[in-house]
């Protein structure tokens, strides 16, 4: 049976309907979207109209009318407000997958600044973290970053906390301290953590709205369904449709 996708459209944009001509024979990708609009986007597409989209994409998924949802160009507060309602939780826990301006994919964690500040945080997202790579055919290393070199030991003791974290996180999980060496990850290593939040937030600003990369969307790893979540800025939705059916596919022995 195909997988069944849920994608958020607000309304009819050309990289909605983009995506859903690339996913064709993929997915059988299902739009919600507000009263009214079902029309505008033709008859390529299935789509389920309602007075909160936001809510109703979260209720299929959770009842299993779809296998996996992504946010598209729904709102975050209230798509994201609903999302947590119905998985029980009051934080979500997001891994994003970034595309540097040469093309190489990774993924990125810890990117909310309220995540990935403890040690058993960080050894979370590296766990969940290789097993999406996997799924999706990046690279299997794991690349931990901290706040300096080596050699910068003693220069400041914030520096050293966060290398004796990453020595610890990456000993842990079995992943690899490249210290703060980030530009050696595309291409080597199909996830990479940062040392906090603040700072993985950072990272994603900086390639994806000023350095010419890119941002497919943020699987949610601390909920029991799969959810993509998305900027409605994204330029196209196509790579986080098929993250999510990576993650819906039973993994290969």
């Amino acid at each position: 049976m195909p997988i069944k996708i849920g994608l958020g459209a607000a309304k009819a944009e050309a990289k909605i309907l983009s995506a859903a001509r690339a996913v064709r024979g993929e997915v059988n990708l299902v739009l919600f979207a507000p009263p009214g609009t079902a029309d505008s986007f033709g008859d390529e597409v299935t789509v389920i109209e309602a007075g909160e989209p936001e809510a109703a994409i979260v209720e299929a998924l959770y009842t299993g009318r779809i296998d996996a949802a992504v946010r598209g160009t729904l709102p975050a507060s209230t798509t994201l407000k609903a999302l947590k309602r119905a998985a029980g939780v009051d934080r979500l826990e997001r891994i994003a997958l970034l595309e540097t301006p040469d093309g190489h994919l990774f993924l990125l964690a810890p990117v909310g600044v309220d995540e990935g500040w403890t040690v058993e945080q960080k050894v979370r997202f590296a766990s969940a973290g290789r097993d999406i790579a996997r799924r999706f055919g990046l690279p299997e290393g794991v690349a931990i970053l901290s706040g300096g070199r080596l050699g910068d030991v003693g220069r400041h003791p914030a520096v050293d906390r966060t290398m004796a974290d990453a020595e610890l996180v990456a000993r842990l999980s079995g992943a690899e301290h490249i210290e703060i060496l980030v530009e050696e990850v595309p291409g080597r290593y199909g996830l990479v953590i940062a040392p906090d939040g603040i700072t993985g937030n950072l990272i994603f600003r900086t390639l994806a709205l000023l350095g010419g990369g890119r941002g497919h969307g943020a699987p949610v790893v601390n909920i029991d369904r799969i959810f993509v979540d998305t900027s409605r800025a994204s330029a196209d939705y196509t790579n986080a449709i098929m993250l999510a059916k990576s993650l819906v596919l039973p993994e290969k022995p």
